[in-house]
């Protein structure tokens, strides 16, 4: 019900930006709305029409494509973002603009987008529409989804030259890189993790503290000084940002001298992060 819930909340920001700060500004943009403004201007078909039949035909390509746990996941985004989409419309109609400054609606449109976006992948699910091609793409080159997005965003946004002054052009290319660069950081919000390296001559104490103190798993990895010649083992450890602290407060209590290298890496997964611990001796943590 998280996933669903989270899934719909999505789709619901997705619709208010392009509904509030997208259309009435005469905003250019990517992905399925940006085809939908192309195929309105040159056929005058209703927005929120084309983006339900085009969802409903991405929807099965996936399914044929992808699978149906793939199809599952989107069937909810396929109908909640048109349906959201014609609802805030007649709301926008209502009330009118909530901003004549397209700066403005450019920069609320991205993080909307983006925010939107954003949650239903982390939910595992999709937006539907063009999110569907750099999901085939990545299944069948191993392209990032990412960089295709990128590219088909950019294509989208060339077709609607044809009908958009210099300034819509920049914009659009404007909150492209908005809610591109938004959207990264939502997915990876949460996954960042601290990679640290110890080297020093006290290894096994060190080691020992981490695993007792800090609670956190450590690998042993064979090492020779360049300079002492000396065989050691260098300790290798993954923690958040806010236990990088308390880590080197540790290591320098024990060896001031201990040497520390600090990585950054997007995304961990085992145990202790997306899987559950398992204690071998469960009064240690009561």
């Amino acid at each position: 019900m998280k996933k669903l819930g989270t899934i719909v909340l999505g789709n619901l920001i997705y619709s208010s930006a392009v509904a509030f700060f997208i259309l009435p500004n005469g905003l250019i943009t990517g992905g399925t709305t940006g085809l939908a403004l192309f195929t309105n201007y040159l056929f005058s078909v209703p927005i929120a029409a084309f983006i339900a039949v085009f969802n409903i035909s991405m929807f099965f390509l996936g399914l044929w494509i992808l699978g149906k746990n793939f199809a599952l996941t989107t069937l909810l985004s396929t109908f909640c973002y048109p349906f959201f989409l014609a609802v805030f419309q007649k709301i926008q109609l209502q009330i009118g603009l909530l901003t004549t400054d397209p700066l403005l609606a450019t920069i609320f449109a991205g993080l909307l987008v983006g925010s939107g976006i954003g949650l239903v992948i982390r939910a595992g699910a999709s937006t539907g529409g063009m999110d569907i091609p750099p999901l085939i793409l990545q299944k069948k080159t191993g392209l990032s989804v990412s960089i295709s997005l990128y590219l088909f965003d950019s294509m989208i946004l060339i077709l609607q030259m044809f009908f958009s002054n210099r300034e819509q052009i920049l914009y659009g290319i404007l909150l492209v890189c908005i809610y591109t660069f938004f959207l990264e950081k939502l997915l990876v919000y949460g996954k960042r993790q601290m990679q640290v390296k110890i080297i020093s001559s006290e290894y096994e104490t060190i080691n020992s503290a981490i695993q007792n103190k800090l609670d956190r798993g450590t690998t042993l990895l064979p090492a020779k000084g360049g300079y002492s010649n000396q065989n050691i083992y260098m300790i290798m450890t993954i923690l958040s940002q806010r236990e990088l602290f308390h880590l080197n407060e540790l290591v320098l209590s024990i060896d001031p001298d201990a040497f520390l290298i600090v990585n950054q890496v997007n995304e961990v997964h085992g145990k202790g992060f997306t899987q559950s611990k398992e204690y071998h001796n469960p009064e240690d943590f009561l």
